[in-house]
């Protein structure tokens, strides 16, 4: 069908083969071969297929804005030691009033999870950036702590999620003692 417009020009040139690579979704690592020895159903099929999956590629890559989900951006480029130890106090304590959030109705908590999600991702950069500052012999056990306060992150966002009560607040009161203990070595 697709492949139908182009025949002309392909016989008129007399191409035979298209070498097709998408180096970063082909997991053989070997060019796409499209004959013209094949059926006409089958190469139309694999230029669709090589339009489609290149097309979705880039329009993933193109997204620059953040919907309502965590930001895996670790730190800003320009951002310094001094800027994130002076932002991350403000930044805990903007993490830690997602509990005024969760007092109120559960109407609400869909705020609270993008309140969650927004500051835990300021809070992510700040840590990121002073544990890269840090000597190497501290960086593995402030990696683990890490790992551990945004994993509490996350089973809070879940929990809330899931609109069980239980879990909020033991994932909350996890989330305190996760940040009292990474804040205690940095």
């Amino acid at each position: 069908m697709a492949l139908l417009p182009v025949l002309p020009l392909i016989q008129k040139h007399k191409i035979t083969h298209f070498p097709i690579s998408f180096h970063h979704l082909n997991k053989t690592k070997k060019p796409i071969q499209i004959s013209l020895h094949q059926k006409r159903r089958t190469a139309a099929i694999k230029i669709a297929a090589a339009a489609t999956t290149s097309s979705l590629f880039f329009f993933f890559q193109s997204r620059n804005q953040i919907s309502s989900a965590f930001d895996f951006r670790m730190t800003t480029p320009d951002q310094t030691l001094e800027e994130a130890e002076n932002g991350i106090k403000g930044h805990v304590q903007s993490l830690l009033q997602v509990k005024d959030l969760l007092l109120k109705e559960e109407e609400e908590w869909k705020d609270a999870q993008k309140f969650l999600r927004k500051n835990s991702a300021y809070l992510k950069q700040d840590i990121y950036t002073i544990i890269q500052s840090k000597p190497g012999n501290q960086r593995s056990e402030l990696r683990r702590m890490y790992s551990n306060l945004f994993n509490c992150v996350s089973r809070l966002d879940y929990a809330i999620r899931d609109k069980d009560l239980t879990r909020i607040w033991v994932s909350y009161d996890s989330l305190v003692v996760a940040l009292d203990n990474i804040l205690q070595k940095l």
